[in-house]
């Protein structure tokens, strides 16, 4: 596919009733829809994913805001709301790089990511991209590959899919480069699991600056639940509605913690000084990786 350019037309129609934006993402030159492509509402944490057919649903009227368009493949695309009727996204463009074949002999494997105290807590966190850092360590350098990752799940329905990152460390610290050229969408199962995925066709190996894994919810149909909440004071009725999978988190202490949302990278870290630790107690995701030789 590379080399050659697409067309994504992106047809907004405002329902000015339901406050909602709704519109399809295709390929204008096969006519195929594009999937699971990131909308965010920038600068605010709203955002959706286009269902397996490109259709979308954005919940915000507001013509003046813009829209921000990411998929992995695609060139990252701004565009106001008032202008989004034809949105063109153009593939990126990737620099063959010479390929070293490196053989692997998977003699050995460990699971780096594990805290002392596992204290697993689940929320419904869409939608965003929360991420946790792997720091390198010289001892790595006999399991250098990275053959999967796995994550812990708190889920209500069967086959509920979720969108798995790998990123790069940037000059100041923040998440940067995606080390993969398409989206990894991945299944989980109903119940509480820890689900580990085999990433061993990336060919991806443990960078010495470290790396970032996060995860994305996808905010699609297939994965929504419902339930009526009723309100006894007012006794009234409201469609409360979630996405699975619920993420499991454990509390820990850290440096930072890196958010994507609003089309942006958010650092949480300490506010005050009166604390001598530069340390702060945050959620982060249950997410490990194992590597092996």
């Amino acid at each position: 596919m590379k080399g050659k350019r697409f067309l994504a037309l992106f047809f907004l129609i405002s329902l000015s009733i339901s406050a909602q934006i709704k519109g399809v993402v295709k390929d204008s030159i096969t006519g195929k829809p594009i999937p699971y492509v990131s909308i965010w509402v920038e600068n605010e944490n709203n955002g959706t994913t286009s269902e397996e057919n490109g259709l979308v649903t954005v919940n915000t009227a507001e013509k003046s805001k813009t829209l921000i368009f990411s998929a992995l493949g695609y060139e990252k695309k701004k565009i106001r709301v008032s202008d989004a009727f034809e949105v063109n996204l153009k593939q990126t463009a990737y620099q063959l790089e010479e390929i070293v074949i490196l053989k692997r002999k998977e003699t050995k494997e460990i699971e780096i990511g594990k805290t002392k105290n596992e204290i697993l807590e689940a929320f419904d966190n869409g939608p965003r991209i929360e991420t946790k850092f792997f720091p390198y360590f010289p001892a790595y350098k006999k399991t250098k590959f990275i053959k999967k990752v796995t994550i812990y799940t708190d889920c209500r329905i069967d086959n509920a899919t979720v969108k798995i990152h790998f990123y790069s460390v940037d000059s100041i610290g923040f998440p940067g480069k995606e080390l993969l050229e398409k989206d990894f969408i991945v299944s989980v199962n109903k119940g509480i699991n820890k689900t580990a995925f085999n990433v061993t066709k990336f060919n991806l190996r443990m960078p010495q600056e470290g790396i970032f894994v996060g995860f994305e919810k996808l905010m699609i149909e297939s994965n929504k639940i419902e339930k009526t909440i009723k309100d006894v004071y007012t006794n009234t009725t409201q469609l409360q509605k979630k996405y699975c999978p619920f993420i499991l988190y454990n509390f820990v202490e850290r440096n930072y913690l890196f958010t994507y949302s609003g089309g942006k990278w958010n650092r949480q870290n300490k506010q005050k000084d009166t604390d001598s630790s530069d340390k702060i107690m945050i959620y982060e995701p249950a997410i490990n990786l194992i590597l092996t030789n």
